[in-house]
């Protein structure tokens, strides 16, 4: 069942999504020094409390960890570890943050000092296709347009989506109705309503679309070893419109 927002929960949502953006304007200026993944999660932990908020993904399905962090060909549910991130690596940082009682997810995939001309193409595809998939939300449209519109954009520049990971309705829950794959068929699926709060989370591999679960339980990882990108909005229907929940703006604020 899809459960939908109030106004004033859709305003709680925005607010867990600024905390969760300033929390990863934090780590994206700690992923610069010398630190572990282990240490980055600590920060994380500790900054979301410390701002009146929950970690969302600590203990969600036990899961033991604030952050999911994934590296290279790691799509996500990466697990924090003593891997300090080199040069030339990219990092996706996944975080969900409870807010008085609501919950906003975002990812990002940050660069690590040097990396190849190829790689940041495929950050950028992918960043690009989370805008296009926001860009189809009116009154009227469907969950798949939304998965249409990603899938288009990423073949079009050579890249794949992965099939079996997909968005999700969120903010009472982590995880709730709908799903918004990053693939499909124009005019299928729900209809998108005023109320809905959705994530949409283009996850984008450089190879093939294949992936494989990892035997740490929990690290989903690309078949052909190749790297994957990651990037994420909530994102909510507001008067036939996208209103996105979320924010790039504490990352990017040098830019």
């Amino acid at each position: 069942m899809i459960i939908y927002k109030s106004r004033e929960q859709i305003e709680l949502i925005k607010m867990s999504g600024d905390l969760l953006g300033r929390c990863q304007g934090l780590i994206g200026e700690k992923l610069k020094e010398n630190i572990t993944t282990k240490q980055l999660d600590k920060i994380a932990e500790e900054f979301i409390r410390d701002n009146g908020g929950v970690p969302a993904f600590k203990g969600y399905k036990g899961y033991p960890y604030t952050l999911c962090i994934s590296i290279n060909d790691v799509v996500v549910h990466g697990l924090p570890s003593d891997y300090v991130p080199q040069s030339g690596d990219i990092v996706s940082i996944d975080c969900g943050v409870s807010y008085q009682g609501m919950i906003s997810d975002s990812a990002y995939t940050y660069e690590i000092g040097e990396v190849s001309e190829e790689v940041k193409r495929l950050l950028r595809v992918t960043k690009e296709s989370l805008y296009k998939g926001i860009s189809v939300i009116s009154k009227g449209s469907r969950v798949q347009d939304i998965g249409y519109a990603i899938q288009t954009y990423v073949e079009k520049n050579g890249f794949n989506v992965v099939r079996e990971l997909v968005g999700h309705g969120v903010g009472v829950h982590v995880h709730e109705k709908p799903e918004i794959p990053n693939y499909g068929k124009r005019g299928c699926g729900p209809r998108l309503m005023d109320g809905m709060v959705i994530a949409i989370e283009p996850m984008v591999n450089m190879g093939v679309k294949d992936v494989y679960q990892d035997e740490d339980g929990w690290s989903i990882k690309t078949k052909d070893k190749k790297p994957s990108a990651h990037f994420e909005h909530t994102v909510a229907i507001v008067d036939g419109k996208a209103e996105v929940l979320t924010t790039f703006k504490y990352i990017e604020k040098e830019n």
